[in-house]
């Protein structure tokens, strides 16, 4: 089966979360990644928690599959080799702070003179530009910064962030689906790109109708916890032993929870009649629901639920997702061999496709484990030269 990028080369030259999120999603889909790392701490992700046998299963889920090389980009010899990589590749990904890349003589306007058709991502904070764009930023920052934090929680608690890493994830997304647009138009014009990814205006995106209530209403978007203000019941509801999450949107599946709940009358009280009634009458239908599901186990509610087609779900732990057999039909556990660490499963590509090959390609890379392939495969040195290089201190 095909690979869908298949013979595409990426140089991933990122740290953390966002930058290599974005290139295992092009691993997965059969891209060459090959991870350019300083030489001895390099990514400093390597450090994240949580470990097995002292490995960092975080860097492990990021950067499987990938080739892992170090260069020394403070050594002229080791800029030299990294334009020779860029010169035989089809992608760059950076996430280093605005300006670094151009203090480092690896810049678009240099790269692209090396190779047009390279298509080039800088993910940062803030941006290339902007009065913002030269401040460092974690995803934590940005949910603070981009306005989600604002609308997280309820409203007489604190701003609250996500519990993941949202904004550094999502940023990897609109990486990915960047680059693979670049790669397509690439094939119509023959020219790369130039993709400048904001953390910042990712989160502005997650903002959603959030924004343009302001925007259209003047309505400043405030903290309601697990209600959604405009459609009721949209909330979580304490069961005897948990919670669920009941949402009806429209008449109909508000019927099937008076059904569901033995109440089939309230679909025809005068407070709960449509929408616009049941907005009103919220905190009075929240207290009737939650009378109902509390005198039940999760289990027993979420039963009721599917037999009467009522949409929403238990509030399952992460315990509950990682065993649940639908987790696993979905092939969102794959196990993963780390050198020295063993076995680590890892959730598996959240795309499937009919035709194309969409998989974890492997274990995570040593540090620099891969630079005499590198020198030898990729860059074609002679034996000589790549004995030279490996001991100039170009590559560490």
């Amino acid at each position: 089966m095909r690979s869908m990028l298949e013979g595409i080369r990426v140089i991933d030259f990122t740290t953390t979360v966002a930058g290599p999120g974005c290139t295992f999603f092009l691993a997965d889909m059969g891209a060459e990644v090959i991870k350019v790392e300083r030489p001895g701490l390099g990514d400093e992700a390597r450090l994240f928690p949580p470990y097995k046998d002292g490995v960092s299963a975080s860097f492990a889920v990021l950067n499987r599959g990938k080739k892992g090389v170090t260069m020394d980009l403070k050594n002229p010899q080791g800029v030299g080799l990294f334009k020779e990589l860029v010169a035989v590749s089809d992608v760059l990904v950076e996430n280093f702070r605005p300006g670094v890349m151009k203090k480092l003589g690896l810049d678009y306007e240099t790269l692209k003179g090396i190779n047009p058709r390279l298509v080039m991502c800088s993910i940062s904070g803030y941006g290339q530009y902007g009065p913002l764009s030269h401040l460092p930023a974690y995803d934590a920052v940005i949910q603070a910064m981009s306005g989600l934090m604002s609308t997280t929680g309820t409203p007489e608690g604190p701003p609250l962030r996500s519990g993941t890493l949202i904004v550094d994830i999502s940023t990897a997304f609109y990486a990915a689906f960047g680059v693979c647009a670049a790669l397509f138009a690439r094939e119509r014009t023959g020219k790369g790109d130039y993709l400048d990814l904001s953390m910042y205006d990712v989160g502005i995106n997650l903002l959603e109708a959030k924004f343009v209530d302001y925007t259209v209403t003047g309505n400043v978007p405030q903290r309601t916890g697990n209600r959604y203000p405009y459609v009721t019941p949209f909330d979580t509801f304490r069961t005897r032993d948990g919670f669920v999450l009941i949402i009806c949107v429209g008449d109909h599946p508000f019927h099937n929870l008076c059904r569901a709940m033995g109440r089939p009358e309230l679909a025809e009280d005068e407070r709960f009649r449509d929408l616009m009634a049941r907005n009103a009458n919220e905190p009075a239908l929240k207290e009737i629901i939650e009378e109902w599901s509390s005198g039940l186990t999760t289990e027993e509610v979420w039963g009721l639920m599917q037999e009467y087609e009522v949409p929403g779900a238990p509030i399952q732990d992460v315990k509950q997702v990682v065993e649940h057999p639908h987790t696993r039909a979905r092939g969102m556990l794959v196990d993963l061999e780390q050198p020295g660490a063993g076995t680590i499963t890892i959730f598996g590509p959240a795309i499937k496709a009919a035709e194309s090959d969409i998989r974890p390609r492997g274990p995570a890379p040593g540090l620099g484990e891969h630079n005499r392939w590198l020198l030898q495969e990729v860059l074609k040195k002679d034996p000589a030269e790549v004995d030279r290089i490996m001991a100039s201190g170009a590559m560490g």
